[in-house]
């Protein structure tokens, strides 16, 4: 037997939360030795021999093929900071809106979510990942044991740009489903709202 740790220390050793160390107790894939007070140790060599099949996903996000050159930021940004950190990562790549569910490289994520494929999840801020649900994502990761890195708290300077084009958006979708194509009225309407919208995320 090893040195036993308390569950903080274990928990820092497997680079995960109190909270997915219990989990693991609970499902039987690692046990704790319990003192004469009650409290949890967990033998290092135990901790040591499990296995380590999770990884690293860092996820980058952009709106549009004109931002192209922050995506590469972004991916280089969380490649340095995963590198720093010694993680074996992936670094997963989405172009597309922020209320777009279905962009390839967030599915992507989901599965890896679902599957328990992952230790954690690097942003540089949580606005990369949706726009509106962003935080269901984060309920999920928290209720699979997956630590949650965001490295920017504050919005980055793209916010208002990307936030137009979600705007945009709404506006296009609702618009062809409510009115239809036909009215040339309604038409002059969407025209005169996206002029707005578009000299607003301008002039951010």
């Amino acid at each position: 037997m090893g040195r036993l740790l308390s569950i903080g220390e274990a928990a820092a050793v497997k680079g995960v939360s109190i909270d997915t160390l219990r989990r693991w107790e609970k499902e039987g894939k690692i046990q704790s030795i319990r003192t004469q007070g009650g409290h949890r140790r967990y033998d290092i060599d135990d901790l040591i021999d499990f296995p380590e099949n999770r990884k690293t996903v860092a996820y980058a996000r952009v709106s549009s093929h004109d931002q192209k050159n922050d995506l590469e930021r972004q991916a280089l940004v969380l490649e340095a900071y995963c590198l720093h950190h010694g993680y074996n990562f992936e670094i997963i790549k989405d172009l597309g809106s922020g209320l777009n569910y279905k962009k390839r490289g967030l599915q992507k994520l989901l599965q890896l979510i679902m599957d328990e494929q992952l230790d954690r999840l690097v942003i540089t801020n949580k606005d990369r990942l949706l726009r509106f649900g962003s935080e269901l994502i984060f309920s999920l990761c928290e209720y699979a044991g997956i630590e949650i890195i965001v490295l920017n708290r504050k919005e980055d300077s793209s916010y208002e740009e990307d936030l137009a084009a979600d705007v945009l958006e709404i506006i296009t979708v609702f618009s062809a489903r409510l009115y239809g194509s036909r009215s040339r009225r309604n038409q002059k309407i969407l025209e005169k709202l996206i002029e707005v919208v578009d000299d607003k995320g301008k002039s951010q």
